[in-house]
């Protein structure tokens, strides 16, 4: 990804580019007991950097991934959770110009959200009723940061934690016969295009996910669907209670380092795919060059597409936290010349979180037809 993107705005208002996108901003969260989260944020090497002057809200970050946990009771993310409980009440988009993304999304339909909101910056309703901020933050200039929180130690910190530097895309589960809805609202507003189409069927249930893509490039939004009345995805809206964000994909250099770190901290993580998984990989993916018994021993799942043209392996390394905040969790990738999503995985990311599934009797062993 090259230096970090709070550098200089690498994205500029433009025909293609009519909202300023410029890559995720940060994700908030909100817990009924929040000692939770901050416990989960630092097991995964993330470090409280500033406190809001005002409002009971940690800003954490490791690299260029900002996370707010908020608390203050009576905001919009702490009301969340008691339709939610454990949840992700909002996220933003980084943009050229913050004043002129809300205006015209507000033109296209969009929603503006006023009220109880955790920073005093220009904000929209998104999926779930959950809100989309625009934070306009470069360079030495006084940033919404600077304005709203008291940093803990050095200004504008960028720990490295455990290795995680950026948001690499984050999913949105929605409700059957809903996905174009949510295509329609990112299109319109943002002008993102579609870049994925997975039509995936399990052992025992299937999903459709349609993978979207911001002009600039660096905000990608899988939407997934539910094939069915059984599938991980209506279980996910089923507990949280509604549309929302299913999980967050965390970038890392070194994904195997990082994997052990949290492993060693304790981080639960989902199933590993079956044996049968890593037997494959060398004929899957010819000259990938992966440590396939480290591979094998992290979980990590590898996929790509082998040795191409210019005799570089182009791969995806991914890997998948289990359910931390109510029925979301995070994802660890690493990308080694591979824009794409792990199609290749997507069934034994599929076939594991079903394994799950049916060892908390959420699946009885009924498979699809």
């Amino acid at each position: 990804m090259g230096p970090f993107p709070h550098d200089a705005p690498r994205a500029t208002i433009s025909e293609a580019n009519p909202a300023g996108t410029d890559g995720f901003g940060f994700v908030e969260y909100a817990h009924p007991e929040p000692e939770k989260l901050h416990a989960l944020f630092r097991q995964m090497g993330f470090t409280p950097v500033a406190r809001h002057r005002t409002k009971r809200s940690t800003l954490y970050r490791q690299g260029d991934i900002n996370y707010l946990l908020t608390e203050e009771p009576g905001s919009h993310a702490q009301r969340f959770t008691e339709t939610h409980g454990p949840c992700v009440p909002s996220m933003a988009f980084r943009v050229v110009d913050a004043k002129h993304a809300f205006d015209r999304a507000v033109a296209n339909g969009a929603e503006p959200a006023t009220e109880d909101k955790t920073l005093d910056i220009p904000a929209i309703k998104g999926i779930g009723g959950s809100l989309l901020y625009f934070i306009d933050q470069y360079g030495e200039g006084r940033s919404a940061y600077d304005r709203e929180f008291e940093w803990l130690g050095a200004r504008d910190p960028w720990p490295v934690g455990a290795g995680l530097y950026y948001i690499d895309h984050l999913t949105h589960n929605v409700f059957r016969g809903r996905m174009d809805v949510w295509y329609d609202f990112y299109a319109r507003i943002f002008n993102f295009r579609q870049i994925r189409y997975f039509d995936i069927k399990g052992e025992y249930t299937g999903l459709f996910s349609r993978a979207l893509t911001s002009p600039d490039g660096r905000i990608r939004i899988p939407l997934n669907e539910s094939a069915d009345a059984e599938s991980q995805i209506e279980e996910y809206l089923r507990e949280y209670k509604g549309e929302g964000i299913q999980h967050i994909a965390c970038g890392c250099d070194d994904i195997y380092g990082t994997i052990e770190g949290l492993r060693e901290a304790g981080l639960a993580f989902m199933p590993a795919p079956p044996e049968t998984y890593y037997e494959k990989v060398d004929a899957r993916l010819p000259g990938h060059g992966e440590d396939l018994v480290r591979l094998k021993r992290n979980g990590i799942l590898v996929d790509g597409e082998g040795v191409v043209e210019d005799r570089k392996a182009r791969l995806l390394l991914q890997i998948f936290s289990g359910n931390v905040i109510g029925p979301v969790f995070f994802e660890f990738i690493e990308r080694k010349g591979d824009d794409g999503f792990g199609e290749g995985n997507f069934r034994a990311l599929f076939e594991s979180i079903e394994e799950d599934q049916v060892r908390r009797g959420v699946l009885t062993g009924t498979k699809a037809a």
